[in-house]
């Protein structure tokens, strides 16, 4: 997923920040889909959080399936790095999509008998994927 096609842009950061709830998050997320597989280090200085920061979230991140690690083979002593990746953005939208057909049945529902509420769905979104064109 080498760059993309995403640059540094404060409106897709804030639209990343609603869906994942946190701005950190946000950042590391958009900073990895213009990398392609970087080193904490690297995301500490690209994103310019604090190194505690960087560490706590992308462990969340990763608990959360937002983003994925490989790691790095390493001949000297000590701990193997790792280098981390995001996850596809229609891969998130898709769940952030299911979340809020979720909330926004459960807010359909009220219109309807108890009985009525158990099954009935009326809201569905559907993410379109698009070929790339040849």
């Amino acid at each position: 997923m080498k760059n993309a096609g995403i640059t540094r842009d404060k409106s897709v950061e804030t639209a990343v920040r609603e869906i994942l709830k946190s701005g950190a998050r946000s950042r590391i997320y958009t900073y990895l889909l213009r990398k392609d597989g970087v080193r904490t280090g690297q995301i500490i200085k690209g994103t310019h959080l604090h190194p505690s920061t960087v560490r706590e979230t992308l462990s969340k991140m990763y608990e959360q399936k937002l983003i994925y690690r490989k790691k790095i083979k390493n001949d000297s002593i000590g701990k193997n790095p790792y280098m981390y990746y995001a996850i596809s953005p229609v891969i998130l939208l898709k769940r952030y999509s299911n979340e809020m057909e979720d909330r926004l049945n459960k807010l359909a529902s009220l219109a309807f008998s108890k009985e009525e509420r158990k099954n009935y769905r009326p809201v569905r979104i559907k993410i379109i994927e698009r070929a790339e064109d040849a």
